[in-house]
């Protein structure tokens, strides 16, 4: 838990050990840092307005090592400061004042979405056989192992990102409508709003060198959702 407000930091921590979860806090942006590196935590609450290194920083930084959730808090509404926690890598947030039991509900959302591996829905294990067959030239995805190739080149993605492409992949040029990535990839349980996908598929793209306007490899059905082309 991180917030440079004791009583903020005393109020969540209450909570969330009543769930019987172990909570470690820290109130500025480097002891953060340090606290991760250290416990390497399942869950981090991480506010955006923090002395010295701000929220959107320290996420940045966490991602560089560590694939843990983050769910951040904001004091401000504004869609531009959502935007760029989700960029940088946040998994979900939440806008100050929030109520603590919808905080609670969003971490057990969290972990119900297994952050390592497989995450054991149906047809999960790999993309492989006449599935594989069906990618796009250039794309390779191993599923078991995680690992997703352009041109051979290895490209580094979070989890969520590995995720989404692998919910892309599982059935080339079917479009998965915005709702279906959120029930697949965070969970039926998950309460966020259509945006969340759209960010991560826009950082998901990014990272795969694939262009909007004419994508490659990921397509954008308007009004709708998304879908893998087929064969290049």
């Amino acid at each position: 838990m991180v917030d440079d407000e004791p009583p903020i930091v005393e109020l969540v921590t209450g909570y969330l050990e009543r769930e019987g979860w172990s909570v470690t806090s820290a109130g500025d942006g480097r002891d953060a840092l340090a606290a991760v590196e250290r416990f390497d935590p399942d869950v981090v609450v991480l506010d955006v307005m923090l002395p010295g290194l701000d929220g959107v920083e320290v996420c940045r930084q966490i991602r560089t090592f560590s694939d843990t959730y983050v769910l951040m808090l904001t004091a401000r509404s504004e869609e531009i400061d959502r935007i760029v926690g989700l960029t940088v890598g946040a998994d979900d947030y939440l806008v100050k004042p929030f109520s603590p039991r919808e905080l609670v509900a969003r971490v057990k959302a969290l972990l119900r979405r297994p952050r390592n591996g497989s995450s054991g829905r149906p047809g999960t294990d790999a993309v492989r056989g006449r599935t594989a067959e069906r990618l796009p030239d250039g794309l390779e995805i191993d599923e078991a192992r995680r690992v997703v190739r352009v041109d051979d080149r290895p490209v580094d993605l979070t989890a969520l990102e590995f995720d989404l492409l692998a919910a892309l992949a599982r059935d080339p040029g079917i479009v998965i409508r915005r709702q279906a990535f959120l029930d697949q990839v965070w969970g039926i349980d998950f309460v966020a709003d259509d945006h969340l996908v759209d960010v991560h598929v826009a950082n998901l793209r990014r990272k795969l060198g694939d262009d909007p306007g004419q994508p490659r490899f990921i397509e954008t059905v308007r009004g709708v959702g998304y879908r893998l082309r087929e064969d290049g």
